[in-house]
């Protein structure tokens, strides 16, 4: 079956024009290596895409967390909107089988890559804004995330690695922590980033991904991990408490 009517059936929705959908899973590998490529990759629709998931989502969260401030729901959305979540409902709709990739994109496994399905969820959604309009792609938007908007789960939770190791480091070392990107492999659409999370002058945690955000937050989320161990292994009592367990003197609060 082509992709886009394969995409429209799993969708379930009266899509009339299937040229948009099959658009919206072209990745730009794929027009990198075809120039000739008639109707382009599906960047345009991702960019549309991205702003009507933040708008959908948004609305939903301001419903659904009435008494919350502007703080607490900002990070609400940024976890539902984050690649981690989109990827995901990328994953339900099995976008990753139907995305058109090229073939150097494809032999080094960027079908599966969260940034690419997040992307491509984006496009759909885009594809679906301008062929159904606002109110049709918001009710199957929220269907599509409804488990994480109506997840009972703390704010806290919620922070990116990043902000959460920012503010770890900001309470006890009176600094924010800084990224050092170690390598940058590959042509343009397929290009692998490694960065290192430094706190102070050490490097705690190191992340891969196909680009700088995906790579720091991994290597965040490493860097956190190390200091978590660090504290659970911390001096016991009658000891003097190891580096981890307290702030240098003079540290912002």
């Amino acid at each position: 079956m082509d992709p886009a009517d394969e995409l429209a059936a799993r969708l379930g929705l009266p899509v009339s024009d299937r040229g948009l959908l099959g658009r919206a899973l072209v990745h730009g590998s794929f027009t990198n290596e075809h120039p000739d490529e008639p109707f382009g990759s599906n960047e345009r629709l991702e960019f549309l895409g991205d702003a009507v998931v933040a708008l959908v989502v948004s609305e939903a969260l301001y419903v659904r967390h009435p008494d919350e401030d502007e703080g607490a729901l900002t990070a609400r959305r940024a976890a539902l909107v984050s690649t981690r979540a989109l990827a995901r409902a990328a994953g339900r709709l099995g976008l990753g089988e139907l995305v058109i990739l090229g073939q150097g994109a494809e032999r080094t496994g960027e079908r599966h890559r969260p940034s690419v399905l997040a992307a491509t969820f984006e496009a759909v959604v885009g594809a679906v804004y301008l062929d159904q309009g606002l109110a049709t792609v918001q009710s199957w938007l929220i269907e599509q995330l409804a488990d994480q908007l109506d997840a009972e789960v703390p704010v806290a939770s919620l922070k990116s690695p990043k902000s959460r190791l920012q503010e770890l480091s900001y309470v006890r070392w009176g600094a924010p922590p800084t990224y050092r990107v170690v390598s940058a492999i590959g042509p343009d659409h397929a290009r692998r980033y490694v960065v290192e999370a430094l706190v102070g002058d050490e490097a705690l945690g190191r992340g891969e991904g196909g680009n700088r955000r995906e790579a720091e937050t991994e290597a965040a989320a490493r860097a956190l991990e190390a200091l978590e161990g660090a504290e659970a292994g911390a001096a016991g009592p009658g000891e003097a408490p190891g580096p981890w367990t307290q702030s240098p003197e003079g540290a912002a609060e």
